[in-house]
């Protein structure tokens, strides 16, 4: 089709506009196919209303991917309609829209594991990485299908767009000029309005959080948002706002964070050693699943399922967090991320107290380690922060023999190295570990092919693996002379991939187990008291005495109390857990309530039912987010 007079490039620019919003549409029944296991019980209806919703952020995207395109066919010039401008421009287009569509199909296959669409955090959070480029092959080599969509999708942009043509068309004097001016106002005010999701002056910019409007649940609005919209909305920090739901001395009585100290009890200087396993979700474990597959299943860490008999654990533990970097601040920091990692917020270089640094106050020696390149997922950076003096990384192990070609060093291997290590520190010492084998591309060493169970998803394979490293360094650490003397904590980053139903929905997509182990000790038991990650370092600190206030935004998992509550944050919505109930809470108000003893599939909805429950837990919530909003904006997370 060839276009002829002075308005058909804006013709041309409308109709190539409505074939990329097609094009989006596509992509998101995409994304909702390939995910679909994520987003059970949507009718035919509820779909389409987040079709539609979806049309907004998809303009919002399309018109900044295509900035540069729509401002070369908008801006008067004589020669616009020439074949060398045309060509200039067709590669424009078809450049910034592959992007898009690049975007979109990585979460594809990517939002299993983090529950929400890929955000601008990701470029900090692989800044530091030395392997993007094996990485990028990897992913490439596992998900071939997605590359194959993405070369067809490329090729039906190049298509579509031959489809409209410009024929070569002459000024005719300043009529022309003024004409194209026009034109150029009209584009610029349909651009604004796009962008911002509307003319009316009381419009706020469209933001994540408005795709609530088209969904019943909130991991529903990863339906409605799209990938390029989601990263270019969250490239610039969060920024948090104060709050003053209650006066400071009520909140502090609703919710304390300074923690003070409990007896007169001297302190008991134990070694501490965390061991943070790499995706060990609750689903995989035994233990914790002895009713699934009618009582048949068996999980995939028969190790940890042994040693959990000799520890105390819980029934209902869960992560802060859907991604690693949000697990360290708040195991060893006590501090969760609230919308956006901590350690890459403008937050970040607040005061912290951390487990480490409290206890090298008291003469610990303090270590981490981590397989990976020295600088990885900035851990090495962290832990300047939170005051760990030693770090010890694929730099230090020093062997490349036991690369694992990908992450960095075997966990086995490693795990040993450690074991080694640690024994040559002078008691007491904090040391903490975060493993890497159990991670995508999932493989184990070619030593154990077929050693583990391949289970129902590729993750069971190098969880059976990193268990085994686990059962390794124990045996060794059990024959050193500081192995009766220390306290064991292992607890898991965070949750993965799913398999049984029981475990695909929203609390559970963040249940993990939280251990401890004292082999030196009486410590052993199972309680359906509420944890999270950050009541880790509480708990450790109280059980060892720790004879000093501190500040930690959790709370003591040994405390018999039951007052305690949870949350965690995923895109902006708050998940909050107090006694049986589970509340959401998103754009400032609640969503949903649900009593999870009675209703653990979120089948019945109490929001409107339970009035006095509902605001019970709005209190405790609305004291967490004034603490830690008030608290990081005024870098106060230390006690006084």
């Amino acid at each position: 089709m060839k276009l002829k007079g002075w308005f058909a490039p804006y013709f041309a620019l409308a109709m190539r506009f409505v074939l990329l919003l097609g094009l989006y549409a596509l992509l998101r029944l995409g994304f909702y196919w390939f995910n679909i296991e994520q987003f059970p019980n949507i009718s035919t209806s509820e779909l389409m209303r987040m079709m539609v919703g979806g049309l907004k952020f998809d303009i919002v995207a399309l018109l900044y991917l295509n900035i540069i395109y729509i401002l070369m066919m908008a801006i008067p010039l004589p020669f616009k309609s020439t074949p060398k401008y045309q060509q200039v421009a067709k590669w424009i287009f078809v450049v910034c829209n592959s992007l898009g569509i690049a975007l979109n199909l990585i979460d594809f296959a990517y939002y299993p594991f983090t529950l929400k669409r890929t955000t601008g955090t990701v470029f900090s959070q692989f800044s530091n990485e030395e392997n993007l480029g094996t990485l990028a092959i990897d992913f490439l080599l596992d998900y071939w299908y997605i590359l194959l969509l993405f070369v067809g999708l490329v090729y039906l942009l190049i298509k579509s767009y031959n489809w409209v043509k410009l024929a070569v068309e002459k000024p005719a004097g300043w009529l022309f000029y003024v004409v194209q001016l026009v034109c150029l106002l009209f584009v610029a005010f349909l651009f604004v309005g796009g962008v911002r999701g509307g003319w009316a002056h009381s419009t706020r910019p469209i933001t994540l959080s408005n795709a609530g409007d088209y969904v019943k649940s909130p991991e529903e609005m990863n339906i409605v948002l799209n990938t390029p919209f989601s990263v270019l909305k969250t490239l610039k920090a969060v920024s948090l706002k104060e709050k003053d739901f209650f006066p400071e001395q009520e909140v502090n009585a609703i919710y304390p964070v300074i923690h003070q100290v409990q007896d007169s009890a001297k302190f008991k200087p134990l070694n501490v050693v965390f061991l943070i396993m790499e995706s060990f979700g609750k689903e995989h474990i035994g233990f914790f699943n002895k009713d699934l597959d009618n009582g048949t299943y068996k999980g995939y860490t028969p190790f940890l399922d042994s040693l959990i008999q000799h520890s105390y654990t819980f029934k209902r533990s869960y992560a802060n967090g859907r991604k690693s970097i949000d697990a360290l601040p708040s195991i060893i920091t006590g501090i969760p991320s609230i919308a956006e990692p901590f350690v890459l917020s403008i937050y970040s270089g607040n005061k912290t107290t951390s487990i480490a640094n409290l206890l090298g106050k008291k003469g610990y020696e303090t270590a981490f380690f981590h397989g990976a390149p020295n600088g990885s997922m900035g851990f090495s950076a962290y832990m300047q922060l939170a005051g760990i003096k030693n770090y010890f990384g694929k730099n230090e192990y020093n062997n490349d023999a036991d690369f694992d070609g990908i992450w960095g060093i075997w966990d086995e291997p490693f795990m040993q190295f450690m074991a080694n290590k640690i024994s040559s520190f002078k008691q007491p010492f904090f040391s903490s570990f975060f493993s890497l084998s159990s991670h995508h591309p999932f493989k184990v060493p070619e030593q154990y092919a077929g050693k583990f169970p391949k289970g129902t998803l590729p993750l069971h394979e190098p969880i059976g693996y990193a268990d085994h490293a686990l059962k390794r360094f124990f045996e060794t650490a059990s024959k050193t002379d500081w192995y009766p003397n220390t306290l064991f904590v292992i607890v898991a980053d965070h949750a993965s991939m799913t398999h049984f139903p029981e475990y695909n929905t929203v609390p559970n997509f963040f249940s993990i187990p939280i251990i401890f182990y004292y082999p030196g000790g009486e410590l052993q038991g199972l309680s359906d008291k509420l944890v999270q990650q950050i009541d880790i370092m509480p708990t450790v600190l109280n059980y060892l005495h720790y004879d000093e206030p501190y500040f930690a935004f959790g709370s003591d998992a040994f405390d018999p109390r039951r007052d305690n509550f949870l949350v965690n944050n995923i895109g902006g919505t708050y998940n909050f857990f107090m006694g049986d109930y589970f509340l959401t809470y998103d754009n400032n108000k609640p969503s949903s309530l649900h009593n999870l003893k009675q209703d653990p599939a979120l089948k019945q909805d109490l929001l409107g039912k339970e009035p006095a429950v509902r605001d019970s837990l709005m209190r405790h919530l609305e004291a967490f987010i004034q603490q830690y909003n008030n608290r990081m904006i005024h870098n106060k997370l230390v006690a006084e």
